[in-house]
């Protein structure tokens, strides 16, 4: 923008430009985005525990939600690998969850350490609750004798 000149002949001074420039900020912005799509799935953390190795295939992809129940050798149930619930919920956290999809596959992962009686008495709560896929989770490195 030219400003009209204030002596004879001589051309007018330029103006500060008043616009804002967005592009550097949109460039950071997209650069965040991508750090956090990269770390977030890092964030999620699971409880630790020594799966049984098996020769078994590997199980059928989904396309929903995974849903897991973990049980590790303390006894303690965690739900979709971050939830920790009671034995006594257990059942009404599965049904919030999947509402009345008990057809719905239930991935169930037990420490090797745990007691068989305890896998079964879980399992048994499952299916005395009407969930009829229930999926148990092993290690593959197993396979072939390693």
């Amino acid at each position: 923008m030219m400003l009209g000149s204030s002596g004879g002949g001589k051309r007018g001074r330029r103006s500060m430009n008043a616009e804002i420039n967005v592009t550097p900020f949109v460039d950071v912005m997209l650069v965040l985005l991508i750090v956090f799509m990269i770390t977030a799935p890092m964030l999620v953390r699971g409880e630790e525990v020594t799966l049984p190795k098996t020769s078994s295939g590997q199980l059928e992809a989904t396309t929903n939600q995974p849903l897991t129940i973990t049980l590790t050798t303390d006894g303690r149930i965690f739900l979709n690998e971050e939830n920790e619930v009671e034995r006594e919920n257990l059942i009404t956290q599965l049904v919030a969850i999947t509402g009345e999809g008990y057809d719905q596959l239930i991935y169930l992962r037990a420490d090797t350490e745990l007691d068989y009686g305890a896998v079964m008495d879980i399992t048994a709560l499952i299916t005395s609750a009407g969930f009829t896929r229930i999926a148990f989770v092993t290690d593959p490195r197993g396979r072939g004798g390693q």
